[in-house]
This record gives structure tokens, C-alpha cells and sequence, in this order.
């Protein structure tokens, strides 16, 4: 692990403006400073879509600040997790990580009623992710 008392994980998907920043938000909002919460995106774009703001306000997560990135191959040496969501072969990969690959529609261009379900399938998954992390974190 990248900090003996502090995995983190990375969520990348392609434009790192729906999906992985609603995971981010969603693992951020679960288990707070104690785990190192990264996402990034292949071809990120200019902002979040505007549908996964709003549907992470209606669970009360606000992730208004987040901003996409780039993909850098310095992220994924330094997650502990790696978790895609569409990105296909731009994801780096690094002996010793733990590699996931989430099959999720993509957000991009949708409004809020076809993201809430998004939304839900990726909380889900991160509850799971959570459940599935060393003991303490």
C-alpha cells in the first residue's frame, strides 16, 4: 500500500466528469480522511456534468468542487485501487495494484432522471468496495 495506515484508491473513467467523480464522492463521503480518494479521466473534460452534481446533491454529497484530470501513469503508481469505468486500455498497469473494472453507462450528455440510476449503481458498488477493505479503514 502507498501508506501502510492509508490505502487509496483511484476511479478513472473517460472524461472524469460523471462516473468516477460520483465514486469519489460517494467512497470520500463513506469513509472520510481514511482512505486517499483520487479520479481521473483518459480525455477528461473542461467541467463535471452538471446531471451527476445534481444527482449527488440529492443524496446530499456535494462534489461542486471537484474538477476533472488527467490520467497520469504518477496516479495510478501511487493508488493502491484502481477502479475503470470505460476507459479501456488507457489505464496503466502496475504489478502489486488491485484492479477493478466497473461496467456503468456513461453519464456524458444525460440529464438528472437518466443519471439517478447511474448514481445508484455506482454507491452501490463503492458500499461493496468499502466492505471489501482492510479492517481499520
Amino acid at each position: 500500500m502507498s501508506d501502510a495506515a492509508k490505502p487509496s484508491v483511484l476511479f478513472v473513467c473517460v472524461h472524469n466528469a460523471g462516473r468516477s467523480q460520483m465514486a469519489a464522492g460517494f467512497l470520500a463521503h463513506l469513509v472520510g480522511d481514511r482512505i486517499e480518494v483520487r479520479s481521473a479521466g483518459s480525455l477528461p473534460a473542461d467541467q463535471v456534468n452538471p446531471a451527476a452534481i445534481e444527482a449527488m446533491a440529492e443524496v446530499g454529497i456535494d462534489i461542486t468542487t471537484a474538477t476533472p484530470k488527467v490520467l497520469t501513469t504518477e496516479a495510478v503508481q501511487a493508488s493502491d485501487y484502481v477502479i475503470t469505468m470505460g476507459c479501456g486500455d488507457a489505464c496503466p498497469v502496475f504489478p502489486g495494484k488491485t484492479y477493478l473494472d466497473w461496467q456503468l453507462e456513461d453519464p456524458a450528455g444525460k440529464g438528472v432522471e437518466a443519471v439517478r440510476p447511474i448514481r445508484d449503481s455506482i454507491r452501490a458498488r463503492v458500499e461493496m468496495l468499502v466492505e471489501s477493505l482492510p479492517p481499520g479503514t
